[in-house]
């Protein structure tokens, strides 16, 4: 009875090693000049790579299948003021030729000198704002002394245009924020997307004794989340990410460059492709390719492609 557990095994280890990182977010810094409550990937370390270590990294990841990087954090500017990741995006546009590049920020710490300098190597330039009303933001956590996050978003908005980078919207929906109404902001603000998440539990990291946050009090039920996309139907770039699509769906990479895990609610990290490479490491991963592509996760992302109005 034990024979047919011989070709099964290899076909397992063969839908492993054909995984292609075709998408990858690096997550290069856990610091943060925020404190949002429901935070998932928190300042644990301060370690970031030398640059030239994470750029041996990138060209691996492209040589391995990787068409599209989004830079990450922690807050991706923090680092040498922004320089970092702007060197990051000139090397992956410029040198590896990558079809889209895409950074997450707070937004807070972005200058017009920035884009003058990087913009045209950016593709995709994704700000979280999680609520129109201020006051929201200061309860969640987004957000640093007097500066206004909202006045701030339509700043980088009008840079984005000016500076061709397509822009985006990330929304973490929780218990602060899922009555809020959102549909004419979205819309006059006009994001190529809006990627609308519910609030997500990580051990770890927002949730248990080690955890730098403790995520519990802005859960929502998924009939919540329910509710607050009904009530943005009618926003056509909305894209809904439930916990379910969101767990498995992304690579992840960590500081060190090690693919994280999420498959037991927490994020147990691969070892680093530097010392490893590549395809030994992403079959540690937990990633669900087909969830991957369930979820819209590849799409015209080349801002050559897009028909933009910018």
């Amino acid at each position: 009875p034990a024979a047919p557990a011989g070709p099964r095994r290899e076909q397992e280890e063969l839908d492993d090693s054909s995984l292609t990182p075709t998408s990858v977010n690096y997550h290069f810094t856990r610091q943060c000049n925020y404190k949002c409550g429901f935070c998932f990937h928190t300042a644990k370390t301060s370690f970031v790579l030398p640059l030239e270590e994470a750029k041996r990294g990138l060209k691996m990841l492209k040589e391995a299948g990787m068409e599209k990087i989004n830079f990450s954090g922690g807050e991706p500017f923090l680092q040498d003021r922004g320089e970092f990741v702007g060197q990051l995006v000139q090397f992956c546009k410029q040198e590896l030729k990558l079809p889209s590049v895409s950074i997450v920020s707070n937004g807070s710490l972005i200058r017009e000198r920035w884009f003058k300098k990087y913009g045209e190597y950016l593709d995709i330039l994704a700000i979280s704002c999680d609520s129109f009303d201020e006051n929201v933001n200061v309860l969640i956590g987004r957000g640093q002394g007097k500066k206004n996050h909202v006045e701030n978003l339509h700043k980088l908005r009008q840079w984005c245009r000016d500076y061709a980078v397509a822009f985006k919207i990330n929304s973490v929906i929780n218990r602060f924020n899922v009555e809020e109404d959102m549909n004419e902001q979205i819309k006059a603000l006009y994001p190529v997307r809006w990627k609308v998440f519910q609030c997500l539990l990580i051990e770890g990291e927002n949730t248990g004794e080690d955890a730098l946050r403790e995520a519990e009090k802005f859960v929502i039920s998924d009939e919540d989340f329910e509710q607050f996309l009904e009530r943005h139907k009618d926003v056509s770039c909305l894209v809904p990410e439930s916990n379910q699509k969101m767990r498995d769906s992304y690579l992840i990479l960590d500081e060190y460059m090690r693919f994280l895990n999420c498959r037991n609610g927490r994020k147990e990290p691969s070892k680093s492709i530097l010392d490893v490479g590549v395809e030994a490491a992403i079959k540690f991963s937990g990633f669900d390719e087909m969830m991957f592509l369930k979820r819209g996760g590849k799409y015209v992302w080349s801002k050559a492609d897009m028909k933009l109005d910018w």
